[in-house]
């Protein structure tokens, strides 16, 4: 084969990264077509991990995601959808590093959103201290996602070290899985295996999205209208 194809065909590689001009990935929309204009191949990722940066719990990153929950869960070969120590919403980020605010996703909100319950797997994560429960939902994140048999993992964390997110990056392309990690604001200056990293605040009929970090994607803002969901 030409050298030529060869670079080509490398060159289409989904961890290739090349500026604006990014390889063709399999991507799944996202539910609002401003947000899959700017994302890279016109939506979310379906395999690899992403980051939500948010000043509180529960400030609208489920909204953000049931679109694209109920488009996986209603595939005909579905396959898991795992909320990993879901948090609270609403619940505050303090300086003292507190988690024991935990939720119960809602069922009948979920399945008003077209989400399939019987795809809906809750892992819970009882620990004794705060530093545990850190430690077991990032285990408990990095094994679902892979495991093979999950089509997304979500989970809620505060304070994750880089070479824990380069594990979560690692497992969700060997799972061939989307995973989804939550964190503080503040964690935005610091650097991440993540290959899409979003940060979002509230807005005047939903919320704002800005663009940090993609893989050809168009950086930027875009002010997007939630509908209640109970996030």
């Amino acid at each position: 084969m030409p050298a030529a194809d060869e670079l080509s065909r490398l060159l289409e590689h989904p961890a290739i990264w090349r500026g604006v001009s990014a390889a063709r990935m399999e991507v799944l929309p996202t539910g609002f077509s401003a947000l899959d204009e700017r994302l890279p191949g016109g939506g979310w990722p379906a395999r690899g991990l992403i980051e939500i940066l948010v000043s509180r719990f529960g400030i609208g990153e489920l909204s953000l995601l049931l679109p694209v929950l109920a488009t996986l869960t209603r595939r005909p070969m579905a396959r898991w959808c795992v909320w990993t120590a879901p948090a609270f919403p609403g619940s505050a980020l303090p300086s003292d590093g507190n988690e024991s605010c935990l939720l119960e996703p809602f069922a009948p909100a979920l399945v008003a959103h077209g989400i399939a319950l019987e795809r809906v797997l809750v892992v819970r994560v009882p620990a004794s201290s705060p530093r545990a429960l850190s430690s077991q939902t990032l285990w408990a994140f990095e094994q679902s996602l892979g495991s093979g048999a999950c089509d997304v993992v979500m989970a809620w964390a505060r304070r994750p070290r880089a070479r824990e997110i380069r594990r979560l990056q690692l497992a969700a392309e060997r799972g061939r899985a989307l995973g989804v990690l939550v964190r503080p604001q503040r964690a935005a200056s610091e650097a991440s295996y993540a290959i899409l990293r979003l940060k979002l605040e509230p807005a005047t009929q939903g919320v704002r999205v800005t663009i940090l970090k993609s893989r050809g994607g168009k950086r930027g803002s875009v002010e997007l209208a939630l509908h209640a969901s109970g996030n």
